[in-house]
């Protein structure tokens, strides 16, 4: 990891031209400003402010002056930039004018969670995420079509499989800036496919993931494609969803997580699935709407997958999908899985069924529409204590 002077050197000795300040508004969309690399100093000394009233869910016009904080740890060189003139990102803590850390800041306070759960607690969390997406062709006027690039299905190959080239381009980016993939390959529905990372910690997860959907979005427009991550795209065919691996590294807790998470999944639904499509994906093609775990079972809303490590404490989150802010939910995660360290929480028996086709469902269910999970969230003492607006 960098600090300021090796950024400095390091953009000085690299030919770096332009530095992307990058952050996060509420919906976990990604802004930046971008600066000449003769800028970037003042930038750590001083901040680079902008209008807040413009941003989704930040501030209103009366008082609306921020600044970005670059954080030096987060550089990365955009491959896909040229060589000559070369483009960096980094991410960026958000502050008042007065230094005052601003209370909205999507990674501040994914962070504050993190060092609650160390401090306090003397736990840490990874993360891992399998993130789905599709591939769709372009009209002739380059806008999306739903017209899928292939028609593959699960883990087939070229020639079926004709975003094999397109993953590679972005497991090749991915190493490039400093994010190893784990593995990719075709999914279920017609041009849709699948990569997933390697763990990291709560912050570094959730960066890569951010920095995963823009790569993936930006080689597809290279190829002439347009990467769609809505849970839902085409409406007969299997959804895409956002699977959220999180394991305590006292193994010793793996039961009170899982039980803490479960208590406030309903609470958490409106933040994991919050557009009305996300709605459409549960309760069909390996997308639960049951609040249940099993192992191995991929029709619970927890799964514990299977391993040979009998020391593996990975719970596999089944129900949350792209269009969440990664920061938040990660946020939501910790806290649920604190609440049941501090309580010694206890889970229910694990379910050995498949609850798509079970008739003896007795098992809670997540809300089955984005207003009853947004009314469930508005009135939880959990979320309000948490996130804090």
């Amino acid at each position: 990891m960098y600090t300021t002077e090796e950024v400095l050197e390091y953009v000085e000795e690299e030919d770096v031209k332009f530095v992307r300040l990058a952050f996060f508004d509420l919906r976990g969309v990604q802004k930046n400003i971008s600066i000449m690399a003769s800028q970037l100093q003042s930038a750590f000394e001083n901040g680079v402010s902008f209008d807040a009233s413009a941003v989704y869910g930040f501030e209103t016009a009366e008082k609306s002056d921020l600044f970005l904080h670059p954080d030096p740890t987060t550089v990365s060189i955009l491959p896909w930039r040229p060589n000559t003139g070369k483009v960096v990102r980094m991410f960026c803590t958000i502050s008042h004018p007065d230094g005052t850390p601003y209370k909205k800041d999507c990674r501040t306070i994914l962070a504050n969670a993190v060092k609650k759960a160390r401090d306090e607690f003397g736990v840490e969390f990874d993360f891992g995420t399998e993130i789905e997406f599709y591939l769709f062709k372009l009209d002739e006027k380059g806008e999306p079509t739903k017209i899928p690039f292939d028609n593959a299905g699960y883990m087939d190959i070229a020639p079926e499989d004709k975003g094999e080239n397109i993953r590679r381009e972005i497991c090749f980016t991915l190493e490039q800036m400093g994010i190893p993939p784990e593995s990719s390959h075709h999914e279920e529905g017609p041009g849709q496919n699948e990569i997933d990372f390697h763990y990291a910690d709560a912050l570094t997860a959730a960066d890569n993931a951010a920095t995963f959907k823009w790569i993936v979005r930006t080689r597809a427009a290279s190829a002439g494609l347009y990467a769609d991550f809505s849970p839902k795209p085409l409406a007969d065919k299997a959804g895409s969803g956002f699977h959220i691996n999180i394991s305590c590294r006292d193994a010793s807790k793996r039961r009170n997580v899982l039980a803490g998470i479960l208590k406030h999944a309903e609470e958490l639904t409106y933040y994991m699935n919050c557009t009305e499509s996300s709605y459409d994906r549960l309760g069909s093609s390996k997308a639960p709407c049951h609040l249940a775990w099993g192992y191995e079972n991929r029709s619970t809303f927890i799964r514990v997958p299977a391993t040979t490590n009998d020391d593996a404490t990975r719970l596999e989150i089944r129900t949350p999908d792209s269009e969440c802010n990664v920061y938040l939910v990660f946020t939501l995660l910790i806290h649920a899985a604190l609440d049941g360290i501090k309580n010694n929480l206890e889970p229910p028996e694990p379910v050995k069924e498949n609850l798509f086709t079970s008739q003896a469902l007795n098992h809670r269910r997540l809300p089955d529409t984005l207003g009853s999970a947004k009314e469930i969230a508005e009135k939880s003492s959990f979320i309000k204590e948490v996130l804090g607006f």
